[in-house]
């Protein structure tokens, strides 16, 4: 295994147990529901147990998340393996993603659910729903941020890196254009 390789799931372990730690605590020194004001109302501590998936997205039950959990991880450590070393912000947006992965799967192994405890309030969005004739997209309105946790915010940083190297890296299409050819005089 190269160093590159060992750096990288050292990143992972690292965030893995930075997130773990972090929900023992939690879990230990606060009643499920409880919240503890950290910078007034704008960021709180509170304990809550998500059955859904990341930042309270509910696609489907318990079964479908360990799933998805368990396709992810296998799906990142394929890409990890297949990356080229050279290509430093994707594994480290792999190693991040595959972090967050093993920590909300580790607590679906635990709990039966996600731990979450990060609490933000933000400026109130409120995006209106779209009539597209024969398709409605509903609106939404959120008034604070879903609790999260450091698992859900690796997978989030990671994601970003992956994507920010694909958008700087990306190839410019080439579009052949055939020259002028010159028209016959009548």
């Amino acid at each position: 295994m190269s160093r590159f390789s060992l750096q990288f799931l050292g990143l992972a372990l690292l965030v893995l147990l930075l997130d773990q730690i972090s929900k023992t605590i939690v879990f230990h020194y606060l009643f499920l529901g409880q919240s503890l004001p950290v910078l007034g109302d704008f960021f709180r501590i509170t304990y809550i147990l998500n059955p859904g998936g990341a930042f309270g997205t509910k696609l489907g039950g318990s079964s479908f998340y360990l799933i998805v959990s368990l396709a992810a991880i296998i799906f990142t450590l394929v890409f990890f393996w297949r990356t080229n070393p050279l290509h430093f912000l994707v594994r480290a947006g792999l190693a991040l993603v595959l972090g967050g992965a093993l920590g909300n799967l580790t607590d679906r192994f635990r709990f039966g659910q996600v731990v979450d405890f990060l609490d933000f309030n933000i400026p109130d969005l409120n995006f209106p729903g779209l009539n597209l004739g024969l398709v409605k997209i509903p609106g939404f309105f959120l008034e604070r941020w879903p609790i999260f946790n450091l698992a859900d915010s690796a997978i989030t940083i990671g994601a970003g890196l992956i994507v920010y190297h694909i958008l700087k890296h990306r190839e410019p299409r080439h579009i052949p254009i055939e020259p002028e050819r010159p028209h016959p005089e009548i």
